[in-house]
């Protein structure tokens, strides 16, 4: 009776998934070909190699890294959601926290992706199997990356996968069942994010990244874009299905946004006053970011359009007319989730390899390469969200039932 159960519950995932109007289908159609496009950069990269990238010996770390830096931070800020919902019995966030680990799930597979294709070849990857490669497990912090990664991914696939299976079959979920995974969740989402910080924060021989502030810094942020991110997409699945969201849900996360974007400003001040009140050798790196560095300053304009803008958005989330506005708040979330993006990903990465502990000073800047296979790895994330809210919402509004019938 459970494989008839679960065969049309398969079934009616893939029907949902590849069914829709127009718009649904133009919107994934594009997204395909832009995977398409990321596919066909990333089949160069294996031909060449990471030479055709603009990474080097001096900077060995890019776009991949950057992007799979803030990613982890929009994987693990789902636990905004799932606390309140699972654990508090919020009733405000229990309908949005389905979605919250779709957007963990797409998050996380990009983040792996973002790996491989760091990797410069999928083969290498078998060095991180526990019991056939070298992970070095315990004493190697990229080991624990990708365990609490991997971890924190199944947990937020299998949680709400027996959510929707008991929904799809009439059913109420078993608590007993669930519920200790859901506390587990909580405590790893945070690490995955501290652990990422971790890795920075480890080498004394960078000393932009070697800070305590560093842990606290990746949290505020995460809890900022993440919060962000959810708002827009819950906006956009109540403008564009049947499938309602109570608006104190939307005002208790702008709340939760704004107090984690105003702590990440004050952290990014506290930086900034170490880095510059009395600048020794060790601010060279953060000279090179903010100012330029003996001519050098392809990240300033970044950095200091990324600065603007987490202020902007800051205060238009702090100001409650704005924040209370719909379309201020999802504008402020839009700019506050792209300022942070640059911020953490390009503002955070780079400027550690500047100048090397040499002295050397050696530019980074992305190829064609890394920004096709960067931005098919993005349409990946939003195909496979969108798919996994395409799935979840006809069961969650009761319009998709198991068509077996239970017996006792």
């Amino acid at each position: 009776m459970h494989r008839k159960h679960l065969k049309h519950f398969l079934r009616m995932a893939l029907d949902s998934a590849t069914r829709g109007g127009r718009r649904y289908h133009v919107w994934m159609g594009s997204l395909t070909l832009v995977m398409l496009l990321g596919a066909y950069g990333y089949s160069v990269q294996l031909r060449e190699g990471l030479i055709v990238t603009g990474m080097s010996d001096h900077v060995s770390w890019g776009l991949y890294i950057s992007n799979f830096t803030f990613l982890v931070g929009l994987a693990a800020a789902a636990v905004m959601l799932v606390l309140p919902a699972y654990v508090f019995k919020d009733l405000d966030f229990s309908q949005a926290v389905l979605i919250a680990e779709g957007v963990a799930v797409a998050a996380l597979t990009m983040c792996l992706a973002f790996v491989v294709a760091d990797l410069g070849n999928p083969l290498r990857s078998w060095h991180l199997v526990p019991g056939v490669g070298f992970l070095n497990w315990p004493r190697s912090l990229l080991a624990w990356d990708v365990l609490v990664l991997n971890g924190y991914l199944a947990l937020n696939l299998l949680v709400p996968l027996y959510i929707l299976y008991a929904h799809y079959r009439g059913h109420e979920p078993d608590k007993r069942k669930y519920l200790p995974f859901v506390y587990i969740s909580v405590f790893w989402a945070v690490s995955i994010h501290m652990v990422t910080a971790f890795l920075f924060a480890g080498l004394p021989a960078r000393p932009f990244w070697n800070s305590s502030l560093m842990g606290p810094r990746f949290l505020a942020s995460a809890f900022a874009a993440g919060p962000a991110f959810m708002i827009v997409a819950l906006w956009f699945v109540r403008q564009e299905t049947d499938y309602y969201i109570e608006g104190s849900a939307f005002t208790k996360l702008a709340m939760i946004t704004t107090v984690a974007a105003q702590i990440n400003l004050i952290m990014l001040g506290s930086e900034i006053f170490k880095e510059f009140y009395f600048p020794t050798e060790h601010s060279a790196s953060a000279r090179f970011l903010f100012f330029g560095l003996e001519g050098n300053d392809s990240l300033v304009a970044w950095i200091w359009t990324s600065v603007t803008l987490n202020v902007g958005a800051t205060i238009m989330l702090t100001f409650h007319p704005l924040r209370r506005s719909r379309k201020g708040l999802i504008a402020a979330c839009i700019i506050l989730f792209f300022a942070i993006w640059m911020e953490k990903g390009l503002g955070l990465v780079i400027p550690g390899f500047v100048p090397s502990p040499l002295g050397e000073i050696v530019e980074y800047a992305p190829t064609w390469v890394e920004l096709t296979v960067t931005a098919g790895i993005w349409a990946m994330g939003l195909f496979i969200f969108t798919a996994l809210v395409r799935i979840a919402l006809p069961i969650e509004l009761g319009q998709l039932r198991s068509p077996v019938r239970e017996t006792t």
